[in-house]
Formats: structure tokens, C-alpha cells, sequence
């Protein structure tokens, strides 16, 4: 699943593209991946609308339209944009097409078909997407030891489960949450309300560190990104634990462990994180 330096690669890619243009036409292939309104008023409200910006909130994307109105999409485990040419081959998998007064097309494509959009007009309160009930931003200022201890540190759940609870930190995965435990030294299994003071207050150093390090290694053109079809922009060789289970850790050498933590794969160095 893409987290939040992959959705901000996605984001700042596609951002410049669209921004200023308006929708001439929506094709939906798959209406199923419209969670709100009906997939036909879904289409109906976005044209003739124009985009005027494209933020993002954890792991979702929010396009902010003309008329006060904002579509949100998560892209879940397999969802994939491109702002392609009107000539461009269509992905295989491809549910929804946005064309754009500017002669270019946004299009939606995803393999496993969980991603969802939700259309919110202005005034319209959002109680379905779940992008109300997130947590903090990794560089939001709140995120200090003092909030992450107060919200967590009288849980029994282990570490690793409690970093993936996206109402206490937004935008963090399977893969941000090993990397930012290596780099603290915790191991992931620690119940968190084993954790000290200390733990806690470099937890809040070490994930918005780790996050815009992910974000800077992620960075890519837009030329590439449609070249790779946006499945390889991903810069994976920084990662220092994660998908390298069996492996020499890269600290001390020891051979990294792999097991589910918290329901999840997880790997970790027992040496490096005590």
C-alpha cells in the first residue's frame, strides 16, 4: 500500500499537471470504486468543474474544486494515477478517466479495485471517508514524546501495531513503522506502555525524520513517472530493514529477523533494537 511519501511522490507529480484545468468528462468502467454519492452524480458534479489545488492528508489525496466542492481518494493497496496524453495506452485495470480541458487525462487505475473517491460538496459534512478521524501530520508540531505518550503509552499493544494506528499519527505504513524503529533501537514487540520518556520523545524525532528523508529519495519527474507507468518511483535501496529479513543487519551485521508483529510482516535487528 502506498504511505504517505508515495502518496506525496504521487501528489506532487500530478499536482502541476491539473491544477487550472477543468473536467470536460468523466468515464466510469468501474462504478463500484465511487463510494460517494451514486457513481452518476459522482460524474454529473465533477463536470465543468476546474481543480484550483491537490493536498493530501495521511495516506489520502484531496482535490479541491472550483466551486468549494473536494474530492477525496484513497488509493489503498494497488490504486495508481497518471495524467497521461489523450493518445496514451490505457493501463489494463483502468476504472476511472478524468478528462481535462488542458488536452490531458487523469486516469485511475488499480489492480485489486479497493481504492475509493468520495465527492463532498462545500458545505457538506464528511462522516464516511475516514480522513476526519485521523491523527496528527509526521510534521505537524503537535507530534512531540509528551502527545504520543499521553494518546499510547498506557496501551499493552506492541509498538508496531500502535505506529499503524492512523488516529494517533497519519500517513505512517508497514514500511515507514520498521524503518523508524530501527532507527530509534525499539524493537517492535515492546508493549508501548513499556516505553520511556526518552523512547517517546525520539519516536517524535525519528518519524518526521524518516518520512521527508522517504519523500526526498522518492522524488521523480513527471516524464518518468508516466514512463514508468507510476510503479517505479519508488527509491527502495534506502530502506535499512524493511524487505531485507534474513539479511545482514546494517549497523551490526547480525542477521535481521522476520516474523508478523502485530498481525503485519516485520523485521528487525535483535542486536539494534533492544
Amino acid at each position: 500500500m502506498p504511505e504517505l511519501p508515495e502518496v506525496e511522490t504521487i501528489r506532487r507529480v500530478i499536482a502541476p499537471q491539473i491544477c487550472g484545468a477543468a473536467i470536460s468528462a468523466v468515464s466510469l468502467f468501474s462504478p463500484a470504486v465511487i463510494a460517494h454519492p451514486q457513481a452518476e452524480a459522482f460524474a454529473a458534479a465533477l463536470k465543468g468543474q476546474r481543480i484550483t489545488a491537490v493536498d493530501r492528508r495521511g495516506k489520502y489525496l484531496i482535490f479541491r474544486l472550483q466551486n468549494g466542492g473536494r474530492v477525496l481518494l484513497h488509493l489503498r493497496m494497488t490504486g495508481c494515477l497518471l495524467v497521461t496524453p489523450p493518445d496514451w495506452p490505457c493501463e489494463k485495470h483502468t476504472h476511472v478517466v478524468f478528462d481535462l480541458d488542458n488536452g490531458r487525462a487523469l486516469r485511475f487505475s488499480d489492480l485489486r479495485r479497493f481504492g475509493r473517491f468520495w465527492y463532498f460538496e462545500q458545505a457538506e459534512e464528511d462522516a464516511i471517508s475516514g480522513l476526519s478521524k485521523l491523527g496528527v501530520e509526521p510534521f505537524d508540531p503537535a507530534l512531540t514524546g509528551a502527545y504520543l505518550a499521553a494518546r499510547l503509552s498506557k496501551s499493552r499493544r506492541c509498538i508496531k501495531e500502535c505506529l499503524l494506528d492512523q488516529t494517533v499519527v497519519a500517513g505512517i505504513g508497514n514500511i515507514y513503522a520498521d524503518e523508524t524503529l530501527f532507527r530509534a533501537g525499539i524493537r517492535p514487540q515492546t508493549p508501548a506502555c513499556a516505553l520511556s520518556e526518552a523512547q517517546w520523545a525520539l519516536l517524535a524525532r525519528e518519524i518526521p525524520q524518516m518520512i521527508a528523508f522517504a519523500i526526498e529519495k522518492n522524488a521523480i519527474s513527471a516524464e518518468d513517472y508516466l514512463q514508468t507507468r507510476g510503479q517505479d518511483y519508488r527509491n527502495t535501496p534506502f530502506l535499512q530493514v524493511y524487505g531485507h529479513g534474513k539479511e545482514p543487519c546494517p549497523r551490526c551485521g547480525q542477521t535481521l529477523i522476520k516474523a508478523t508483529v502485530g498481525g503485519r510482516g516485520t523485521v528487525w535487528c535483535a542486536t539494534c533494537q533492544r
